[in-house]
């Protein structure tokens, strides 16, 4: 399927490595002019390098910390007309809330309820305009059933959706969707840091968690970060117009809900 992407200009952020890499990957294979951020440049490099010999896209890198308002000046000073966005930054760390200061808090909510907001209110208008623009946020399936280690990311994450329920419908009129990719466990860093966490307090190993993972979805394993790539390039497609505000679980069926 052609998604109708070829020329069309991304930033993606978080995207060195994971997740985020998957969605820049699988858009620059679209023909996308790829503009990819992290906080590490040895490792942002090391990727760009290779969505471009992969791809043979066009692949910009700009490192540092999104999180931040002259990390996010560094990003749109190189792309300042983006024809899609991807929200997405590592989560907070888990842990017990009575252990959490107002400094967390805000680190937390900064990183991914304020940060993305800030991004797409600095792109949305212009997309408007050009009638055609893809927002897609990547948070958690603990959006959709709350992990109680994982408050932090559970009460951040929760307030960018609801953000982001009005807002999406002020905009699809003018060709403009948002929407959020909710994943459960894929085969990533972060999985594998989580997977660690568990093990120190459980006296497993943390490929004993994993496999844990693994047993209890209903596929038999965890996701593939290719294919959560895969359904980020679709809702960022020309096919996708009529997708707005969802949040769209790509779990493999771990969430055992009817709706």
């Amino acid at each position: 399927m052609d998604l109708g992407l070829k020329g069309k200009k991304a930033i993606v952020c978080a995207a060195s490595k994971g997740l985020g890499r998957a969605c820049a990957e699988n858009l620059a294979a679209e023909g996308v002019e790829v503009l990819i951020t992290a906080r590490g440049r040895d490792q942002l490099e090391a990727t760009a390098a290779d969505i471009r010999t992969a791809t043979g896209g066009t692949v910009h890198t700009v490192a540092g910390d999104v999180t931040t308002a002259e990390g996010r000046a560094a990003i749109l000073a190189v792309m300042p007309s983006p024809d899609i966005l991807i929200n997405n930054a590592g989560g907070p760390p888990p842990g017990d809330f009575r252990e959490w200061d107002e400094a967390v808090w805000e680190k937390a909510v900064g990183a991914n309820m304020i940060t993305p907001i800030m991004l797409i209110k600095a792109v949305v208008d212009g997309m408007a305009a050009r009638k055609f623009g893809r927002i897609i946020n990547i948070t958690s399936g603990a959006v959709r059933a709350p992990i109680p280690a994982l408050g932090l990311s559970n009460g951040a994450r929760s307030g960018l959706t609801g953000f982001i329920a009005g807002l999406s419908r002020q905009v699809a009129k003018d060709g403009v969707t948002i929407n959020n990719l909710l994943p459960g466990h894929f085969e990533t860093d972060r999985l594998w840091a989580n997977a660690a966490n568990e093990a120190n307090k459980s006296g497993k190993s943390a490929e004993q968690v994993m496999d844990g993972f693994r047993a209890t979805n209903p596929t038999g394993r965890v996701g593939y970060p290719d294919e959560f790539g895969r359904a980020c390039a679709f809702l960022c497609s020309v096919h996708a117009g009529f997708i707005v505000g969802q949040n769209v679980l790509i779990d493999g069926g771990r969430f055992p809900g009817a709706i």
